[in-house]
């Protein structure tokens, strides 16, 4: 084999892995968007429907389908331009190495600590608040329209945030590597409408922001909020959103699961599922 055959081998898988890449991006940032998911569905039935006119020989709608193939890039463009900046801002945003600081295990559960501990007597107290995390994608755009505040992470800290005469009780919190970065933060509302009337615009504000980033968003609601109806006064409950999906009613100790699971590096994830995978194999030789 030539150098030159070795050349356009390699030009051809590189070809190939920038267009999986580009593929892998837009799936994963379109999965939580209800509108461009009908959207590809509705590309797919005119695809189909175009695969069968050419069959049966269907001149007419043949015709119109080709007009619609031909504009209809345009069209969609135009229609559906919020949410094709949503994706490019998203994609933008992922930072390529990785987030600002890979936790050591120490820091890590320091953080579960305190952020526990703070939640722990938030919904105690029935005072409602809004923590985020960042992960490997920035949220400096949020950072920059809020207080900031660069402080070690401490319960004391976060409970006086959120303290009702406090100014910044309103907004919600922001924490990147093991410091809160900055309080008073205006997160976008989800527009997702299979979410639950019931849910306040402090879910839908923590929804928002993990549909729009990879972040952690942790609510305590407060007595006033919808969501307390369904929590009786002594089994206070505590909500998460990850990846624009919402679980609330949870206890503490099931928000704290979540919360040390989601805070793991990925390659230790990795190394977790690979260990789960190895002891149902040898369960199975066993059995």
């Amino acid at each position: 084999m030539t150098v030159d055959n070795l050349l356009v081998i390699l030009q051809k898988v590189i070809d190939i892995s920038l267009v999986w890449m580009m593929v892998y991006f837009v799936l994963k940032n379109i999965k939580n968007n209800v509108k461009i998911i009908l959207l590809f569905k509705g590309v797919l039935v005119i695809l189909v429907i175009k695969i069968l006119s050419d069959t049966l020989n269907l001149t007419t709608i043949g015709l119109l389908l080709e007009y619609v193939i031909m504009w209809g890039p345009l069209a969609l463009i135009i229609i559906f331009q919020p949410e094709i900046r949503s994706i490019l801002e998203h994609i933008g945003r992922k930072q390529l190495l990785g987030r600002h600081k890979v936790l050591t295990l120490d820091e890590r559960e320091k953080l579960v600590y305190e952020v526990m501990t703070a939640v722990d007597y938030l919904r105690k107290s029935r005072i409602g608040a809004l923590i985020v995390i960042e992960r490997d994608i920035s949220l400096n755009e949020y950072i920059e329209r809020s207080k900031p505040i660069y402080g070690d992470i401490s319960s004391e800290l976060l409970i006086s945030i959120f303290f009702p005469r406090n100014p910044l009780h309103d907004g919600g919190v922001i924490i990147q590597g093991n410091k809160i970065t900055s309080a008073g933060a205006v997160f976008p509302i989800s527009i997702n409408s299979k979410i639950s009337k019931k849910l306040g615009t402090r879910h839908r504000a923590a929804i928002g922001i993990s549909e729009e980033s990879d972040a952690i968003a942790i609510v305590v609601s407060e007595v006033s909020d919808a969501f307390i109806i369904v929590v009786s006064e002594e089994t206070g409950k505590i909500s998460i959103a990850v990846d624009g999906n919402l679980n609330y009613n949870l206890s503490l100790d099931d928000a704290r699961m979540i919360l040390v699971e989601e805070l793991k590096p990925k390659k230790e994830v990795l190394l977790d599922d690979e260990f789960v995978d190895e002891k149902e194999d040898d369960s199975d030789e066993n059995a």
